[in-house]
């Protein structure tokens, strides 16, 4: 079968579509589409991020629909209006309804004037019809405000269910949904929970969101789209029999991985699924005993600590945050749900009817001081609903709250009535429940943009809100010896543009690399020389691209990676060095950003300079140990620089 990869175009300013097809090995996925039309054909990196010409691609890996699992992953490539870069966010689990349409990405171009919901159904045979729709802009706040029970993305998805139900149950379709934040804050996400066509209602437990970036926001303020809905009654297997033939998985699994696909898929996913050594399962009940203290916790302030400190705080977050959650999950409930595609990895850990993710309950949660389960996953489920990147909050409510306990700034001129309480030292569970909210308010008073500095976070980002902060606050500033930005961790791009770290305590999430904010690095909490770290993190940032190019789950890594070589050659006859294709292309990621006024910038945040002084400290490298404390800034500034060229030698720019 000869390989292709079928993208539609939709121009939403004057309703048109069409379809193109590209070839390998030119494009061999969604990322690949993405760098070409940005790139090459729209040029975004010459236009505003919120340029019609920041086309939005969203598309899946050409093994959906076969006898792999994990691999019906969305992958959503646009320039991200908080890098000011090129960005791929992924969502998990939706391409197992968007490939019945019989396409492999969509491409947003044209703006409309009214929010507009798209509907995209392909036939049995592979054609494609799309339909536009739009809702009135104030009809669109009132869906946000409560529809039947649910609010903000949720209620806009159900509402879209309700009201295309035909089209819904006649081609088992995806909703992908955008909430009142990517109305208003460049941090807005691409949500979507799958549709029980069975109830006739949400499957929650089976919901996901392309996050981070703030590819929601350029999909609604660049080109006014608030929904797609897509599916169809097309069998991808009539397209290319090979991705059903079981006996040519296993072959090929065989000579990758010495054992047939099933047993070396299990063996790989053991931690997303269940680790009986552990006694627990998924990322959340994973990295709290394995990472211990190193884990991120009240604003990356934990680098400061005593090891005592911190096991203390670590065991309180054991008894209060995981305890329940691993209680509930794996002795009781056993809520383990997928993401709306049939995986026996199982890995949404549902508690209480809200799935439970490190990230997002560990930026809402110990990062903001909230060491109560129940409180967390009250606001994880708000930021859901307002359509947000969890991660991202977690960082901007724990900068603003230890801007308040400092002193940098008043209660008041954040609408707060209150202090929140962000001493490690004397931290009682108790206070989670204060904290909480706290953090309702902010989060609640970003998206309405409550007051001046809440309305500036929402609207420039957090990097450019630090230093505007600095200025209005001089005297403060001085005072204290401390500025705003010195209080959160972000890497910085360009003039403006940033993006804040997962929470892992390692170099690897704030260096001199592109597409950060991702796993698209080295993020294991180690130190070493520049040249090495660089070496290894540019290695892993090219796995992840190739994982994330094939629309496969990055859960499901281990095998994927191995295999994916001979799934390319042997299903699609495609045979390419697939190390030196990503090489390319992430050089060509580089390039646009370079072009875009978005590369890698030297650390401005004192905390994210101490991410790696400290790092280095805990892990006891003598040599930079001694020379961080002799020169922190200078030093750091070395091993910056020569990370940096050590990426730009690989790339051979």
């Amino acid at each position: 079968m000869p390989f292709t990869y079928r993208a539609l175009f939709i121009d939403v300013s004057s309703g048109s579509s069409r379809i193109e097809e590209f070839s390998a090995p030119e494009v061999l996925g969604p990322i690949d589409l993405g760098v070409k039309l940005h790139l090459e054909r729209y040029e975004s990196w010459r236009h505003p991020v919120f340029s019609e010409r920041n086309v939005v691609v969203i598309g899946k890996g050409v093994f959906a629909g076969g006898k792999l699992f994990g691999a019906h992953r969305l992958i959503a490539v646009f320039r991200s209006p908080e890098t000011r870069g090129l960005h791929v966010s992924a969502l998990g689990g939706a391409a197992y309804k968007f490939m019945r349409s019989g396409i492999d990405a969509i491409v947003i171009e044209g703006r409309s004037e009214k929010p507009a919901v798209l509907l995209i159904e392909g036939d049995e045979e592979g054609r494609v019809s799309v339909r536009i729709e739009h809702i009135e802009p104030d009809e669109l706040e009132k869906i946000y405000g409560g529809y039947q029970g649910k609010v903000g993305v949720y209620a806009l998805t159900k509402y879209l269910a309700d009201k295309y139900w035909d089209f819904v149950s006649r081609n088992n379709a995806r909703i992908l949904a955008i909430g009142p934040a990517a109305l208003k804050t460049i941090g807005g996400a691409i949500f979507s929970i799958d549709i029980d066509v069975r109830r006739r209602d949400l499957a929650y437990g089976a919901e996901d969101s392309a996050s981070r970036g703030g590819g929601g926001s350029v999909l609604y303020q660049a080109h006014g789209v608030a929904a797609i809905i897509i599916g169809g009654r097309f069998e991808p297997m009539k397209r290319n029999p090979r991705l059903g033939d079981l006996n040519l998985v296993n072959e090929i699994s065989r000579k990758a991985l010495g054992k047939n696909y099933v047993q070396a898929m299990v063996g790989a996913t053991v931690k997303y699924r269940y680790d009986e050594s552990m006694g627990t399962g998924g990322t959340f009940g994973v990295n709290y005993p394995h990472y211990k203290d190193l884990v991120p916790i009240f604003a990356y302030d934990m680098m400061y600590m005593p090891k005592e400190l911190r096991m203390k705080l670590h065991e309180m977050i054991m008894e209060h945050f995981w305890k329940p959650f691993n209680e509930e999950v794996f002795v009781r409930a056993k809520s383990w749900y997928t993401c709306g595609e049939p995986c026996p990895v199982a890995c949404k850990k549902v508690w209480r009817g809200k799935k439970v993710d490190y990230e997002p309950f560990n930026g809402l949660g110990p990062m903001i001081g909230v060491f109560k389960l129940d409180k967390a996953a009250e606001l994880v489920d708000l930021v859901d609903a307002l359509g947000l990147d969890a991660i991202e909050l977690g960082h901007v409510i724990s900068w603003l709250m230890e801007a308040v306990w400092k002193g940098l700034l008043k209660p008041e001129e954040l609408g707060l009535d209150k202090k929140p309480f962000f001493d490690p030292k004397n931290y009682r569970v108790e206070y989670s429940d204060t904290n909480a909210e706290i953090a309702r308010r902010l989060i609640e008073g970003l998206v309405r943009k409550d007051n001046e500095i809440l309305r500036l976070i929402a609207e420039k980002g957090l990097r450019v809100a630090a230093k505007e902060l600095d200025k209005r606050f001089e005297d403060r500033v001085k005072k204290l010896g401390i500025r705003f930005e010195d209080l959160v961790v972000y890497a910085a791009f360009g003039d403006e543009g940033y993006m804040t770290p997962n929470y892992y305590w390692t170099p690897g999430m704030v260096a001199p690399l592109f597409i950060l904010g991702r796993y698209w690095t080295n993020y294991s909490p180690t130190f070493m020389e520049p040249e090495d770290f660089a070496k290894s993190a540019v290695g892993r940032a090219l796995k992840e691209y190739l994982v994330d190019n094939a629309g496969i789950c990055r859960f499901h890594r281990r095998w994927a990676e191995k295999m994916l070589p001979l799934l390319y050659k042997e299903m699609w006859g495609v045979d390419v060095d697939l190390d030196a294709h990503a090489r390319e292309m992430y050089r060509r990621i580089a390039e646009y950003d370079r072009r875009a006024g978005a590369e890698p910038r030297f650390w401005e945040s004192m905390k994210a300079r101490d991410v790696v002084v400290s790092i280095a400290s805990e892990i006891k490298s003598a040599e930079w140990v001694e020379r961080f404390s002799k020169d922190p800034w200078g030093a750091a500034r070395e091993w910056w620089d020569r990370f940096y060229a050590k990426v730009k030698e690989i790339l051979g720019s």
